[in-house]
């Protein structure tokens, strides 16, 4: 059987249109070309900067200020902008989207983009939430690579009503780009996700704050003398800060359910070193020990290009 939607010559979709030119719009651009996906990429991004970039390293065939004008005769458009922003947008190109097309994203958040978005959809066009794990720290279009998404999910959550024929569409170009296509419901992605990639960074930011919040010495020797954890944690914390804001905004019940549990954990935690319960500390360890094995078993735990952690955290 042939992989739905694709052309004898390999490609998925006629004309994409990727509405941000960061960390994963770039990628994206890199992994479709470099392929031979798509016949044409316009791109859409604010700053004169990124789309001169982006031209000098060749990553579309068209560049505008105003994705309005980049989606127009556009058969795939992915919005890769902070989710704050997804409202603004959807309203704006609704009445340029061509009939027919697939309308996606890549925001870490699904529930408060389908709010944000869908009431803006125009009838014939075909609106699939989706969301790949992948991601690094940088941003910018130098910040990407066609490499990226090869043998990391990326997560489809079709809403209700969705045409099967689109979201296999959609599904065979990721799949293609060597991603892992799977689907979820909204609301379970937002769970899972809160707990894998939103509340480790939620950490990661207090812990690098509590260090910057130390004195004198102390704080120039906690940078100096950095070990493995404390690097990454300033890893995942240099992460793009409007984008994380959006994240905690647009998923905040999810997040603060399992900030919940986790304070109780540490409690437990806390509670076991002080009265000096080794036990209770090596049961917990060697849990979560196992859990890191399946991380590994998963394949998801290899190192991502340019040390990325896979949260879809740059853009």
């Amino acid at each position: 059987m042939s992989d739905p939607g694709n052309s004898d010559d390999g490609v998925v979709f006629e004309r994409m249109a990727l509405i941000g030119i960061g960390n994963l719009g770039s990628s994206i651009a890199r992994a479709v070309r470099e392929r031979g996906l798509v016949r044409s990429v316009a791109v859409a991004d604010l700053s004169d900067e990124a789309r001169a970039r982006a031209a000098e390293l060749g990553l579309a065939d068209a560049f505008f200020e105003s994705p309005a004008d980049a989606v127009r005769d556009a058969d795939v458009v992915v919005i890769c902008t902070p989710i704050g922003t997804y409202g603004a947008i959807a309203e704006g190109i609704a009445p340029h989207l061509k009939p027919g097309a697939v309308l996606t994203d890549i925001g870490s958040v699904k529930q408060a983009v389908v709010a944000a978005v869908q009431p803006h959809v125009p009838s014939g066009v075909h609106f699939v939430p989706g969301h790949p794990i992948a991601g690094t720290e940088k941003s910018g279009p130098d910040a990407g690579s066609g490499a990226l998404f090869e043998g990391r999910f990326w997560i489809l959550t079709p809403i209700e009503g969705s045409d099967p024929a689109a979201v296999a569409k959609l599904a065979s170009l990721w799949t293609r780009c060597g991603a892992l296509v799977e689907e979820l419901p909204a609301a379970y992605h937002d769970k899972v996700l809160a707990v894998t990639s939103h509340l480790p960074h939620l950490i990661a930011y207090t812990i690098v704050g509590t260090a910057f919040d130390l004195e004198g010495q102390e704080q120039r020797d906690v940078i100096r003398f950095s070990a493995g954890g404390f690097r990454d944690f300033t890893r995942i914390a240099g992460s793009n800060p409007i984008m994380w804001r959006d994240i905690f905004l647009n998923n905040r019940e999810a997040v603060l359910e399992m900030l919940q549990r986790f304070s109780e954990d540490l409690s437990y935690l806390q509670r076991a070193i002080r009265w000096g319960e080794g036990d209770k500390l090596q049961e917990l360890f060697t849990k979560t020990r196992e859990i890191r094995q399946g991380v590994i078993e998963a394949k998801q735990a290899k190192p991502f290009p340019y040390g990325g952690n896979g949260g879809g955290n740059g853009k």
